[in-house]
């Protein structure tokens, strides 16, 4: 028996799961994404939104798991002045 989980070096996401409405660097927030992620923790990592664009790098400073879900408190660690296609 294993465990599923997708390993990630960025994090993605839609409104619904946490995406902040307004990004201020040095302010915290939460979200959560359906599975089990391995994500960097301590670490700048690009915050894409749902168009993959990336508007800004954070630091995920908590990571927790449970009831299928992955549970990440992180902090603005530096805004893009222009946004960018991460994907096309």
């Amino acid at each position: 028996m294993g465990m599923p989980f997708e390993v990630n070096s960025i994090l993605k996401l839609k409104l619904s799961q946490g995406y902040p409405t307004l990004l201020e660097k040095g302010k915290q927030y939460q979200a959560q994404k359906e599975g089990y992620r391995i994500i960097p923790v301590d670490v700048p990592i690009p915050l894409v939104d749902n168009n993959w664009v990336a508007h800004a790098d954070i630091k995920i400073f908590r990571l927790v798991w449970g009831n299928g879900m992955t549970i990440v408190d992180f902090e603005i660690d530096r805004i893009y002045e222009t946004p960018f296609l991460t994907k096309n």
